[in-house]
Parts: structure tokens; sequence; C-alpha cells
């Protein structure tokens, strides 16, 4: 199936991806591995919640770990431009038939939380409370010195349509990998703010979140946190990597916190925001498109 055509103007302004919310089953152990180990920042604490932030982020939290009886994902979320954009999002997706709840989330103005018609639970807002910079707080930093959430990758069961609702909703294709013999797209990466992807879909059992993806500066820090990991009781958490996908041209490591999330950390990709970029091909029998 085709590449869709970008939708340049679509029905309402997505800025990125914002955050995550994970269940966990033990949230001392979980603090343990993501804020002492990758280096993330507490931003808030509440009995069996945790918010946190990466070193270069002004919005309250990118993630949120929630105290729970099994490991699972919460919420996938995303800032919309403004109020405005937030009311036309929550009208659309209400058009599709999709579940429009407002809802109270700590530390964020209005919210409302949906889903895609694949069953991904999503979360959307405008404003989220704002904290001051600690980029250049450099004895803040530790463990990977993450700076940013970067993406979320997810199995679809049907990639094309996949591609075919993000893709209304204004996430532009910037790679996909196409099966020659079938003509289906069996993965796709695509974009709001200028990276390779806020989003990627990779044909599997779906939906379900492979991985969030961390920024950080260079290859160097993904091998402290390998140095790191491996002294500290964390070599079983080590899952592959590091190396670098043929897919985005990013240097990459993937790790497992206690509950089994996987969380890529990720950097050297490139700047997509032209907005007649065209999207590269790969085909499916391609060994370079995953990892060098």
């Amino acid at each position: 199936m085709p590449i869709p055509a970008p939708n340049l103007y679509p029905p309402f302004n997505i800025v990125r991806l914002s955050h995550a919310e994970y269940r966990v089953t033990d949230l001392a152990r979980a603090r343990a591995f993501w804020v002492d180990t990758l280096g993330l920042q507490v931003t808030g604490e509440e009995p069996g919640r945790l918010y946190l932030r990466a070193m270069e982020e002004r919005g309250h939290h990118c993630v949120t770990l929630v105290a729970g009886a099994a490991p699972s994902v919460g919420v996938l979320g995303f800032k919309v431009y403004d109020e405005g954009e937030l009311d036309k999002a929550a009208a659309w997706f209400a058009r599709q038939g999709l579940p429009v709840d407002w809802v109270e989330s700590p530390f964020i103005d209005r919210a409302f939380r949906t889903r895609d018609p694949f069953g991904i639970p999503l979360e959307f807002y405008a404003r989220m409370d704002r904290l001051p910079p600690i980029h250049q707080s450099y004895a803040l930093y530790r463990g990977v010195k993450p700076l940013r959430i970067d993406h979320f990758n997810m199995f679809a069961s049907d990639v094309d349509a996949s591609v075919a609702f993000w893709n209304a909703i204004g996430f532009r294709v910037t790679e996909y990998t196409e099966d020659a013999e079938s003509g289906r797209c069996w993965a796709a990466w695509m974009h709001r703010k200028g990276g390779v992807h806020d989003v990627a879909f990779t044909n599997g059992t779906g939906p379900r979140l492979h991985h969030t993806a961390f920024w950080v500066p260079t290859p160097l820090n993904i091998i402290d946190l390998l140095d790191l990991m491996a002294t500290t009781g964390y070599v079983a958490n080590i899952e592959r990597g590091p190396g670098r996908h043929g897919i985005s041209n990013a240097f990459f490591l993937y790790v497992r916190d206690p509950d089994g999330h996987r969380i890529e950390i990720y950097c050297s990709d490139y700047q997509t925001v032209d907005p007649d970029l065209e999207p590269i091909r790969w085909d499916l029998k391609d060994p370079q498109r995953q990892t060098l």
C-alpha cells in the first residue's frame, strides 16, 4: 500500500510527544533504576506515584511511575499547540466515534484521554506546569544524562492502517520498510517535532508499546551507562546494543527497567522539518535497515 501524502494542514496541531505513564510493581525499585541509574530528575512525589523529567525539559514531567499490581502502560501523552487546538482535537476524536474523557491530570491544565482505532491509550493537553531550566545545572547530571524524551515505538497488527490514521492527524512519514512481495508497509517512522520520529509502528501483535526512547548527547553517554549498569547489578537489564540503526541512522542501546519496560537510549538521528521531505524507503530484506 503506498505511503499517504503528508497531511500538512491537519484537523488540529500536535506539537510533539510529551509523556508516558508506566505502572510498576515496586516504586522504590523503579526509582533506583529510572533516577539513580538512567538519570531522570524527580519533579514530584505522592503516595504511589513518581514524576520525572529529563535535563532539557521545561515541562513538569515526561514519565510518571505509578505503583500497580502488574507492569503495564497507562497512557502515551501528546502536547497540542494551544487550548483551541485541544478543543479541535477532542471534537475530531468524537467525530471518529472514539471516546473523549476529560480527566484531571496532575500538573496539567485541561486534558482528555482517548485511544486510536487500534487501542493505543492517548492523552492530549495544551498546558503543563513549567519548571525552571536545569540543563546547565551540571551537578545534577548522572547516569546516561538523558536530555529529553524522543519517541514511542509500537507494534501494530496493520501498519498501513496505523500510518493512515496517524497521517490524518498530521504525523509525517520520514522512513518506512516495505515488503516488496506483498506491497505492504512493514514498519513506519512518523514525526511532528522535526526529528525522525515521535511515533513508530512495526508489524507485530498489537497494540503494544515496544519502547520509549530518550535522547542523549553522544554515543559516549551510552558507553558510560553500560559501564554503570555492568557494575551496579544491572547486567541482566542490558538487552541489545550498542549499535547503529540503518533506519534513522541513530546510535542506540536497549535496556529494561526492573519490571521489563523497554527503554531505548538514542542519539544522532537527523532533522526532518521540511514539509516536502521525501520519505526514505527500505526493503524488508535489506539487512542494513535495522542495525549496522
